[in-house]
């Protein structure tokens, strides 16, 4: 670290707690990393949490003339979000919101994900105007930063357009809120010099006719090149031309703290269509015609892309045979009413009648079928990055052109292709505002590479500015790569404008210097990010910070994306071990640090696959890793798989004696003498808390009446299930076991237990420390023991426990029907059993589980039976208890249901599908958890027309008589 970092450092500790001063080797790597193909590792990541960290960070920076850089989400493609100096990210404190009375305004700070603002807005039918394709992990402090727009917001939408009032902190650590009178009023007395200076600059701006026209004219297009010029001529009070500079500024003019948007209509009634057309000139003729027409988004797909897609099962075969410049448009409409929708929808169907289309025109508003069709667009950047080679990276640049040249355009980008040799770019954007994005896949490790890419790059802005006057960034943000080309795109005149209001704005150049300005020609080839081979399970990752928002550990330790940048690290560092450029020291330190910080405290729960555009699960790379490390253990693993009855007694054994004890001595000596033991063992006692379970009694199946002709079910319960009863001081101590049995006969059902229980697993223990053969052996056992007793699949299975679901599922003979808890309870309970809803509120946790196996829209339906509000936390994921690591890494499941608590606290109880997660989520919650079948049994009684026993038929009846 350099002298003047380490100053600035010392300083920052009398100010910032030591644990969010981050200066290690693997971290600063890790959290320096954003979605662009650069790379700059920070000397120092600060992570604030309030407006006056950041104003101290702020002011010490300008005095110490340290360069700071601004991080959201990191989703940026232009590399604006990273520095080789301090990074400064943003912590829990920055999720805030607030909606007007009429929801026409919401105000976000700044790590408010741009997805999670509109489910706020959701029940006013409105949004937000920005739609990014990242929306679900961009954050709003990034899509103001870069004016990001997306597939229907267009220009009139987006957070320019949109702005209603910010509060924000400048290069002097000045913090002004554009919303209050109060504020304004003492900052143009502060002010008044810089405030003069931006009214004068407006001024003479607008009174440049020609400077004012070529303004005027660079945004009838997308445009995010360079600072929002505009500002000067669509205003004239320097506040608001302060405020919108902001916009789009990249974190180089100042920090934007808070933002209040006007939102706009989210109407509820859609219809969408994909309709195709033999060449590209028809295409974009169609987009003209379309653009006069109610439709709110028209997504253009060249040839090349629609083949990158085409052989997805849920495209028709035809798409195959289409011509090699075939085309299509992704048409969508939106309407407050049905009947005004379906007026829309002739109206845009008759305005390209006279078009010639390959296939019929079809419009449809069935969710599931234009979900599909939206599907595809959203697959072609990452259908590349999924056949990329390995070392290669996925790069996705964005141009805007007149809507009315939009086929040359394309025609003219394909040359481009074609010169370079870029034979796998595919074009697809925005029609409607004439935004093309083209996507390419680009290696950096020869000078004969890099100077390829320079080649392309250059061509394309020679050509989208000289033979087209477009934009060179329409709404991915200048940022690194495009700084040398905004002087082309902009003119002399309109560069030094730029220049005169960053020196005015920050003087010192410590905002993110040489983001959208810079002077070195050369520095969109400078510091590129390598993607070295790591392991086949991650390597066509793109960095694109996708999976964030869903990891657990997210605010402990490392995401998905850090997992793989590190391990990549390691590799490339291992690769070279044995020449002249190896650092034995650095591969070291991070192959130590990466154990706790990648390893034990990943949860291995998947989600990341449900958001990775290329599907990787980050956890399969974790129990790949596990099973190195266990290699070693390999025996006793086995052992402990042919002796599972064994060890599900002494589980059962072990819960019931630290009841016991904990009746004892009670709850506050038995926290204080497990902690205790905990720290003198170095963690290797594991963690009690009073939500722990006690013993379950085991189970003693009953026998079958032979004469009913009530259905079977064999139910399957987990060994968790089998080993864990309620928590001492839980209302209702019936063991998950016996109250799913109770429910199941409660709905006609004859259960069927499969023989040899106590020794059954499905491997899960097994299989999430890596230990693959012991765990493939367990679920074996239960595959054969399950095709005997279903009759070769003849019965349904029922399955308890969500983690234990999803792997029978994958790991089981097809003919066996496995229904986990909600599967089941959907598709043969709602039916048999008569539900009343309560009215008190409960909350519901959606595993990581159920939500990889598409459960969540059941799950709601089944606890909108049950109860008239259902509480769910929007910032809770994974609960991070991982089967056991809520007991050996406690801190992981604290970190990850830290936000649980406040957003529960109207609720009474809380429901689930897996008994270990139910551990963590009642201690750090303060309220019971437990499994969905408790709610339902409590809920419902049986539909008489549907009571199979005719014994019990006719004891109700007599009940009831």
């Amino acid at each position: 670290m350099k002298q003047t970092h380490r100053d600035f450092l010392t300083e920052l500790q009398t100010f910032i707690p030591e644990e969010r001063l981050i200066t290690d080797a693997l971290r600063t790597l890790a959290y320096g990393t954003d979605a662009s193909f650069y790379r700059l590792i920070p000397q120092i990541v600060v992570r604030a949490e309030s407006e006056s960290e950041i104003a101290s960070v702020v002011k010490l920076a300008n005095k110490m003339l340290v360069p700071i850089t601004f991080r959201a989400a990191g989703t940026s493609l232009s590399g604006q979000a990273i520095t080789d100096s301090v990074l400064i990210q943003l912590g829990d404190g920055w999720k805030g919101y607030q909606i007007n009375k009429d929801a026409t305004e919401i105000s976000l700070q700044p790590g408010v994900i741009g997805g999670q603002a509109n489910s706020y807005l959701a029940p006013f039918n409105k949004k937000i105007g920005p739609d990014p394709a990242s929306i679900n992990a961009a954050m709003i402090g990034g899509i103001a930063a870069n004016n990001a727009s997306g597939m229907c917001c267009g220009t009139a939408q987006n957070s320019y357009r949109t702005l209603k009032s910010m509060k924000l902190i400048l290069a002097d650590g000045t913090l002004v809120d554009t919303g209050n009178p109060d504020s304004v009023t003492q900052f143009k007395q502060s002010h008044k010099m810089l405030l003069d200076s931006l009214d004068a600059l407006g001024q003479q701006t607008r009174a440049n006719d020609t400077l004012r026209e070529r303004i005027l004219h660079k945004y009838r297009l997308k445009n995010t090149t360079g600072y929002a010029l505009n500002s000067l001529v669509d205003y004239t009070d320097p506040i608001d031309i302060l405020q919108h500079l902001m916009i789009g500024s990249e974190g180089t003019l100042g920090f934007m703290s808070e933002i209040t948007y006007q939102t706009v209509d989210e109407h509820p009634n859609k219809a969408s269509a994909l309709i195709f057309f033999d060449n590209v000139r028809t295409t974009c003729d169609a987009v003209a015609i379309l653009k006069k027409t109610p439709v709110s988004a028209v997504e253009l797909m060249d040839r090349a892309g629609l083949r990158s897609v085409e052989d997805k099962p849920s495209l028709p075969d035809f798409i195959r045979e289409l011509p090699e410049h075939a085309a299509a448009l992704l048409v969508e409409t939106r309407a407050a009413d049905p009947a005004t929708l379906a007026m829309q929808v002739e109206a845009i169907k008759a305005s390209i009648s006279h078009l010639e289309t390959i296939q019929p025109c079809e419009f449809t508003t069935d969710p599931e079928e234009y979900a599909k069709y939206w599907a595809i667009r959203k697959g072609l950047f990452p259908a590349v990055g999924a056949v990329r080679l390995t070392g290669t990276t996925v790069i996705i640049e964005d141009v805007a052109f007149p809507v009315e040249q939009l086929a040359d355009a394309v025609h003219d980008l394909h040359q481009l292709f074609d010169k370079w040799h870029y034979n796998e770019a595919l074009i697809f954007g925005h029609a409607l505002e004439g935004n093309l994005h083209f996507v390419f896949t680009q290696a950096f490790d020869t000078q004969e590479e890099i100077d390829r890419y320079d080649g392309l790059m250059v061509d394309v802005a020679n050509m989208v500015v000289g033979t087209y006057d477009g934009s060179l960034k329409a709404e991915h943000g200048t940022g690194r790569n495009m700084a040398p080309f905004v002087e082309l795109e902009w003119g002399k005149e309109a560069y030094a404008l730029m220049w005169e209001l960053k020196e005015l704005l920050d003087p010192q150049h410590i905002l993110n210097p040489g983001v959208v300005l810079n002077k070195n020609s050369h520095v969109h080839l400078e510091n590129f990010k390598i993607l070295p081979a790591a392991d086949p399970l991650v390597d066509k990752c793109i960095e694109c910070g996708f999976c964030e928002p869903t990891c657990p550990s997210r605010a402990l330790t490392l995401t998905p994306r850090q997992r793989i940048v590190i391990w990549r690290e390691i590799a490339r560092l291992e690769s070279i071990s044995n020449g002249p450029n190896a650092d034995p020291e650095r591969l070291a330190e991070l192959r130590k640090e990466y154990q706790y910080q990648g390893t034990d405290t990943c949860a291995a729960c998947g989600l990341c696959s449900t958001t990775c555009p290329v599907g990787i699960n980050t956890g399969d790379l974790t129990r790949s890793i596990r099973n190195k490390n266990n290699e070693k253990r390999t025996k006793m693993a086995q052992w402990l798989a042919d002796h599972y009855g064994t060890l599900a007694k002494a589980s059962r054994v072990t819960f019931a004696a630290a009841d016991v004890t904990h009746g004892l001595l009670g709850t506050k000596a038995m926290t204080a003498i497990t902690g205790t033991a905990r720290k003198l063992s170095g963690g290797l006692i594991q963690q009690w808390t009073p939500s722990m379970p006690t013993g379950a009694p085991k189970i003693k199946p009953k026998p079958l009446d032979a004469s009913s002709t009530a259905p079977k079910v064999v139910y399957l319960p987990s060994c968790a299930s089998r080993t864990m009863g309620p928590a001492r001081g839980d209302e209702d101590q019936t063991s998950l076991a016996d109250k799913t049995e109770a429910l199941l006969r409660k709905a006609g059902y004859q259960v069927i237990y499969p023989p040899n229980l106590d020794n059954l697993c499905c491997g899960m223990p097994f299989q999430s420390k890596g230990m693959f053969t012991a765990a493939d052996s367990k679920s074996a056992e239960i595959e054969k023991i399950l095709l005997e007793i279903t009759e070769n699949g003849t019965l349904p299975v029922y399955s308890d426990t969500s983690p234990c679901s999803l792997l029978l599922k994958d790991k089981l003979d097809p003919r066996i029907k496995l229904y986990d808890t909600v599967d089941f309870i959907d598709e043969f309970l709602m039916d048999r059993l008569l539900f009343t809803a309560g009215t008190e509120p409960v909350a519901l946790h959606i595993t990581c589980s159920a939500t990889r196996m598409g459960q969540a829209p059941k799950l709601k339906r089944i606890m909108s039976a049950c109860s008239t509000q259902v509480v769910i936390p929007d910032q809770i994921t994974c609960c991070g208890f991982a089967g056991d690591k809520g007991f050996s890494t406690p801190e992981l499941n604290a970190s990850a249901l830290r936000t649980l608590k406040d957003a529960v606290q109207s609720c009474d109880a809380g429901y689930s599908t897996s008994r270990t997660c139910e551990i963590g989520l009642s201690h750090h919650s303060g309220i019971d958890y437990k499994s969905i079948i408790y709610l339902v049994d409590r809920c419902t009684q049986p539909k008489l027309s549907q009571v199979a026993s005719t014994e019990e038929n006719s004891r109700i009846q007599t009940q009831k008589v």
